[in-house]
């Protein structure tokens, strides 16, 4: 019997949103305990690689590890090769001058969108969790793991709060209401980005939310999937190429043959 929590993971067993082509090696980096699930998150080798910084670990262990910076991910030096980068997480490459956000394209693979400066200094959380904890402190609890005390009041559940990473504190919140723009982060409709139309809650069941992109196409998803952007129909970061809008084969295929 095996003790202790595995170490290894097997290229076959990667989750198939990395984009790892399987007759690459043997194995894949497994991503470290941290703020994101091994299947919500890319190891920091990964992205390195992906970001072509890095062809092989080797590589990446020397980037890492370098003495005047090396990787940030939320404005904190990060040493380990197996961190966890889940969506929204701001990696910067300062020696580069390079910034990036971790997403999801609309098909629900990770994707790594370039952002200036000025985005790069905060990042959105969804609230997960509202509590009254010790000392009757109210305080909640984000996606990534991260527990903010003295919340505004009006702040709550599904909620999503703009976190200035240098300062360390919310600057801004966007309610989960009727006509805000949104992000799904789970599901058959991972990826994709719409305005919610309504809700629906259903006793002892999942509740649910009606979604509509910018194409006119209506979908459903479980609440818990989705991710407020921002105010209105304007996100307040910058989304990926595609701008989450799911085509159908066919028309996927029309825009192939037109661009190329």
């Amino acid at each position: 019997m095996a003790r202790g929590p595995k170490k290894h993971l097997k290229r076959i067993a990667a989750p198939k949103s990395w984009m790892v082509d399987k007759l690459g090696g043997i194995y894949a980096t497994r991503p470290s305990q941290g703020p994101h699930k091994l299947r919500e998150c890319l190891p920091l080798a990964i992205v390195l690689r992906k970001l072509k910084y890095a062809m092989n670990g080797r590589e990446v262990k020397l980037i890492i590890n370098e003495t005047d910076g090396g990787v940030k991910i939320d404005n904190k030096i990060r040493r380990d090769r197996g961190f966890p980068c889940g969506v929204m997480d701001v990696i910067a490459i300062d020696k580069c001058k390079e910034n990036y956000r971790v997403l999801l394209d609309e098909k629900g693979r990770f994707t790594l969108v370039k952002i200036d400066k000025e985005e790069a200094r905060f990042k959105l959380l969804r609230v997960k969790d509202k509590k009254v904890g010790t000392n009757k402190v109210p305080y909640i609890v984000t996606h990534d793991g991260r527990t903010i005390r003295y919340p505004h009041p009006d702040i709550n559940i599904r909620d999503s709060v703009k976190y200035d990473l240098q300062e360390g504190k919310i600057v801004d919140y966007f309610k989960f209401e009727e006509g805000n723009l949104c992000f799904i982060t789970g599901g058959n409709n991972i990826g994709r980005v719409g305005i919610i139309v309504s809700t629906e809650k259903h006793e002892g069941g999942f509740d649910m939310a009606y979604v509509k992109d910018n194409n006119g196409n209506n979908f459903t998803t479980r609440m818990n999937n989705l991710f407020v952007l921002g105010k209105g129909k304007k996100p307040a970061i910058s989304l990926p190429k595609n701008q989450g809008i799911k085509l159908s084969i066919i028309d996927e295929r029309k825009r192939k043959m037109s661009s190329g």
